[in-house]
């Protein structure tokens, strides 16, 4: 009987162990079943994560650049001091 699943071999702590355990028993089923459907879930989530990361990138460019133009077409005396202000909290909050 050939199958075309792979095998892994994980090791949990036993907390994690127990959990998988007690969610197995829960829902009758397996500790692999368990493990699986963990995966699977992740999997899945990461492709949204991903998806929602771009979305959240592209917002942000969007909103510095409209921004920005307004800034220099409205307040361009202001423009300085909300780059050296920018800096100063990336250093305070992000030590960058």
């Amino acid at each position: 009987m050939s199958s075309t699943l792979k095998h892994c071999s994980v090791r949990f702590d036993p907390q994690k162990y127990d959990r998988i355990l007690a969610i197995a028993r829960e829902r009758d089923c397996k500790p692999s079943d368990v493990i699986r459907s963990a995966v699977d879930s992740y999997l899945s989530s990461n492709d949204l994560l991903s998806a929602s990361h771009r979305r959240v990138a592209r917002l942000i460019e969007f909103i510095q650049i409209a921004i920005d133009v307004m800034v220099r077409e409205q307040y361009p005396e202001y423009r300085d001091r909300l780059v050296a202000e920018a800096d100063k909290r990336l250093e305070q909050y992000h030590g960058a």
